[in-house]
């Protein structure tokens, strides 16, 4: 069974959620790190205010022994294994007693603290920034070597302050336990409100899609045309295309009654004869004289139902080529005229349809004018600019010849179904009928006019800008 693909919302809301979940991920371990750092040189700033504590607080001996504070920089240096520890490492003198190195009260008991027996040299400072140590847990370590000058000599000491790395993990702990859950309050209440925004935003398409289901079912005839700017165009392609659809099925329908309706006389005279008994020649002669009427009808019908209308979304047709494969048949049909067609065509000119509604355009004019003309044919194609945001540009082409023309007085009466200019000229008189059929599905308009250029009748096609 085929997944059914997700909404527009859905996969904007996804596409949102992994990158603001990989966005706030980043940003919370940037700030963890942050924190981290924050933290460590704090307890490197507090270990080594401890040990200039003892330094401030501690006394040195005429004889050189360094004796430790009365009270010390923090109470829990007093108390065993309280997690905060200190030792001096050098000449220690305790109530008279001479030691090589002192603890604090806190640190008796533990004697795996890493480092804590180490001296340094005077002036050097040294603290580890991640945790070391051994069963009894591990410590960050602040060592500093130091020299107290006296008449014997300069006395070396070197002090080293510990702390325990379970004080430090559980400051850090509690930031990572609020920073998960800020963030994660931060994650569900921003896709909360996109959700709500993009609800909102796609509301209109939504209303779109609602709309195209009463259009469907026939409770409404278009949609509506309140939309946003971004879907005013779609909505109004959308009615464009029902337009087109609803005029090509009522074309078609009229075209079948019609057919029908015009086929009926020639039938019934058809009939008539076939039920009188006629025969011999009049006989023959009757009935291929409504074939010839039924063909005519059938063929004007035919080409009537070829017209396919104006086209939303139709790809342009460039108008040069098949005017020269049009006007190259024609010069073999009035060959015997020996006509020169010239062609004034801008490269750019398009016309926006069906390759076949342009040739019937084209052809019916051309065909027109190759018939009336003397020896000359001027086609004129020129491209009309659109607005700034037209969907197309617009287009005029004009046919010339140098033939009698058309009175303006004529000019209606010619231009209607089944009228001839002479009934003398061979042809149906539904050609510029078929013209004025293709220009009403297209929006366009035909005018007839004399031409200025070679003197005889000039038919100009208009299609505006869309």
């Amino acid at each position: 069974m085929a997944r059914r693909p997700l909404s527009l919302q859905a996969r904007s809301l996804l596409a949102a959620g992994v990158v603001l979940v990989a966005f706030l991920g980043l940003a919370g371990v940037a700030l963890d790190q942050a924190i981290y750092r924050t933290l460590l040189k704090s307890l490197h700033d507090r270990l080594q205010s401890y040990a200039y504590g003892y330094l401030a607080t501690s006394e040195v001996s005429r004889s050189g022994r360094w004796t430790p504070p009365e009270v010390s920089p923090d109470s829990r240096l007093d108390s065993p294994e309280s997690g905060l520890y200190a030792s001096v490492v050098g000449p220690i003198e305790v109530d008279g007693a001479r030691f090589s190195s002192w603890r604090s009260q806190s640190a008796y008991a533990i004697t795996d603290i890493p480092q804590f027996d180490e001296t340094l040299k005077p002036g050097a400072e040294r603290f580890t920034d991640a945790p070391v140590g051994g069963a009894s847990g591990k410590v960050y370590i602040y060592s500093y070597g130091f020299s107290w000058e006296k008449e014997r000599g300069p006395v070396l000491l070197t002090i080293h302050v510990a702390e325990s790395a379970a004080n430090f993990e559980a400051q850090r702990n509690v930031f990572r336990r609020s920073l998960v859950f800020t963030f994660g309050g931060l994650v569900i209440g921003l896709l909360l409100l996109l959700l709500g925004v993009l609800r909102w935003i796609l509301q209109p398409a939504r209303r779109i899609a609602v709309e195209l289901g009463r259009v469907e079912r026939g409770d409404q005839e278009r949609l509506s045309t309140d939309y946003p700017l971004e879907l005013r165009r779609l909505s109004g392609s959308i009615n464009d295309f029902i337009d087109s659809e609803r005029n090509s099925l009522k074309r078609y329908r009229n075209t079948l009654s019609d057919l029908a309706h015009s086929l009926k006389t020639p039938l019934a005279v058809i009939r008539s004869q076939l039920e009188t008994g006629g025969e011999g020649k009049e006989f023959r002669w009757t009935v291929l004289e409504q074939i010839g009427r039924m063909d005519q009808i059938v063929a004007y019908q035919l080409s009537r139902a070829a017209t396919s209308g104006h086209s939303t979304f139709a790809a342009p047709v460039l108008i040069e080529p098949h005017a020269e494969e049009i006007v190259s048949g024609l010069e073999k049909v009035y060959s015997a005229k020996n006509i020169l067609c010239e062609f004034d065509i801008d490269p750019r000119a398009q016309f926006y349809g069906e390759e076949g509604d342009l040739l019937e355009l084209l052809g019916n004019l051309l065909e027109n004018a190759f018939k009336w003309a003397s020896h000359h044919v001027l086609l004129t194609a020129r491209v009309i600019p659109g607005a700034p945001g037209a969907r197309r540009n617009g287009l005029v082409f004009m046919v010339e010849d140098d033939g009698p023309g058309i009175p303006e007085d004529k000019v209606e009466h010619l231009l209607q179904r089944g009228v001839r200019g002479d009934e003398r000229v061979q042809g149906h008189g539904i050609g510029l009928a078929i013209v004025q059929d293709l220009l009403r599905a297209y929006h366009g308009n035909l005018t007839v006019s004399r031409s200025e250029n070679l003197g005889g009748a000039a038919f100009t096609v208009r299609f505006a800008p869309g």
